[in-house]
């Protein structure tokens, strides 16, 4: 599988994997952690996501920028893992639940996810970019697709068991104190608190209490049990962050173990024809302005796809918490677990498709990288389609949510969890289309003096993406799913047709 390839790409995909875990053991969790620690809504808890994931892009902008002005993208990497480390030791510290001083602890909370986004920053547009260095190193562009996309599988790997790991924490701390999982509670534990619960849901609150109380059969104060619960549940979450702490610790060790042995990307800020350094490839003015505009105008059809495809954190986890039966068979599953479904499906289906499009290539049919991308915007719309026809039975958020007086739905009201496998499929087929091989395009056509700021920009038009995500928390609590689900539907497919318009131009600047 590795054949033809740098020996510096395992190692560097190894120190993203250790990277990659602890961030998605956070990210398992975030959204439900925010709603449970200090009883925000769906939209505020989308906002927060947004601003989040989008700094963790954007910052990534800075760092391509310091690494590039500073010519040292190997030490600025490993001050990105300390610093992402520190974000995490920062909001794995336990705070007791309920809050006493909610504007605090919510601050202190958004200080610590702002370390991690700027740790990370400085550590994930620079390590790609001198992955594509060493394909520059390679003289075999041939394989520079491909490699970005076993780069992409193996940094997955870690993000599969990060939910599970996450999950697992919480769990055996609610066991510990007698108490049994359930993704409804922490809402209905603050519409007790809050004094906003309704007769009716006082009903399902005093039926789940007593599920989830392992010792008692029934609970009698159900304020003093709602306290409990959230505190215990919350403080599940402090300790599944502590696990982001070790995995940092791990792909620190193993970045440092193998740092000599990586190249560092070529480029100065000169670009006049004739004043070239021995490490710069010749490239007039007009040849970097025609590269930059062809980068420019992917990213701008790729902010799309980060928009639609990023909802897996955000409302897809809602749709999990509310509209699906969190049962497999006998078995009980958590909502958390369906964050495992995307990276399992990379590593599962990367070596199929790479497959594929060797197999094209031999024949001579080979699909060009923005054809590629294009197709990939395609297969994104189909996957939420999908969903959209499958809400179109549900009832809106408003009249299942504790807090409006709603009154959550019965297991037999609910979908099957193989929906959200089956579009977790979808979209991540789709992934595999756009984002190892966006990276490819970006360090191909990348002017050399660039490299570490395109690779910044590429991450910077996801943060982009990311920053509209709050629109699908809204649109969530606020309009019929279907309506939802079709926003992103239509935002894909005018992307992909706009790509299919730009594919020639590309193809040209490319090669």
């Amino acid at each position: 599988m590795f054949k033809g390839h740098p020996k510096g790409l395992i190692a560097a995909a190894l120190a993203n994997m250790g990277e990659r875990f602890g961030f998605y053991t956070m990210m398992a969790i975030l959204v439900l952690f925010l709603q449970a620690k200090f009883g925000l809504d769906g939209t505020n808890t989308g906002i927060i996501y947004s601003i989040f994931y989008a700094l963790i892009y954007i910052l990534s902008l800075v760092g391509g920028v310091v690494a590039d002005k500073t010519r040292n993208y190997k030490g600025t990497i490993q001050v990105g893992l300390i610093v992402m480390a520190l974000g995490y030791v920062i909001i794995a510290i336990p705070t007791p639940t309920p809050v006493t001083n909610k504007a605090l602890f919510l601050t202190f909370t958004l200080f610590a996810l702002l370390v991690i986004a700027f740790g990370n920053g400085l550590f994930k547009g620079n390590l790609q970019a001198l992955v594509g260095q060493m394909y520059d190193n390679l003289g075999d562009d041939s394989k520079r697709d491909a490699g970005f996309s076993l780069f992409y599988m193996f940094i997955n790997i870690g993000a599969i068991f990060a939910p599970f790991t996450a999950v697992g924490v919480r769990n055996w701390w609610l066991k510990s104190h007698s108490l049994n999982y359930n993704a409804e509670l922490p809402a209905f534990c603050h519409s007790q608190l809050d004094g906003t619960i309704t007769a009716e849901s006082l009903k399902s609150f005093q039926e789940m209490a007593n599920k989830a109380s392992v010792n008692i059969d029934s609970v009698t104060d159900l304020t003093a049990f709602a306290s409990e619960y959230l505190n215990v549940f919350t403080m599940g979450f402090h300790y599944a962050f502590a696990v982001a702490i070790i995995a940092m610790a791990i792909s620190f060790v193993v970045y440092l173990i193998n740092k000599k042995h990586f190249p560092n990307p070529k480029g100065t800020n000169k670009v006049i024809e004739g004043e070239m350094s021995s490490d710069e490839v010749k490239m007039g003015l007009k040849e970097v302005k025609q590269r930059m505009y062809a980068l420019f105008a992917v990213f701008g059809v790729v902010i799309f796809f980060w928009f639609s495809f990023h909802q897996n954190g955000l409302t897809l986890t809602y749709f999990a918490r509310d509209y699906t039966l969190l049962k497999i068979g006998s078995m009980d599953i958590s909502a958390e677990i369906f964050q495992s479904m995307n990276p399992f499906f990379v590593v599962f289906l990367t070596p199929i498709i790479i497959g594929i499009f060797g197999w094209l290539k031999n024949k001579g049919k080979e699909i060009s990288t923005p054809k590629k991308i294009a197709i990939g915007m395609g297969i994104a719309a189909s996957g939420y389609l999908l969903m959209s026809l499958a809400s179109m039975a549900l009832p809106l958020y408003e009249t299942i949510n504790p807090k409006t007086g709603g009154t959550p739905l019965l297991d037999a009201q609910k979908i099957t969890p193989f929906l959200l496998v089956g579009t977790y499929f979808v979209l991540t087929v789709a992934e595999l289309f756009i984002s190892p091989l966006g990276l490819s395009f970006v360090s191909k056509v990348a002017p050399p003096q660039y490299q570490g700021i395109m690779q910044g920009a590429w991450l910077g038009a996801t943060a982009v993406g990311n920053q509209l995500l709050f629109i699908g928390a809204i649109l969530y609590e606020t309009v019929p799913l279907s309506f939802t689900w079709g926003i992103f539907v239509v935002v894909c497919t005018i992307s992909m047709v706009t790509m299919f318009f730009m594919v020639k131009w590309l193809e040209r600047v490319a090669t």
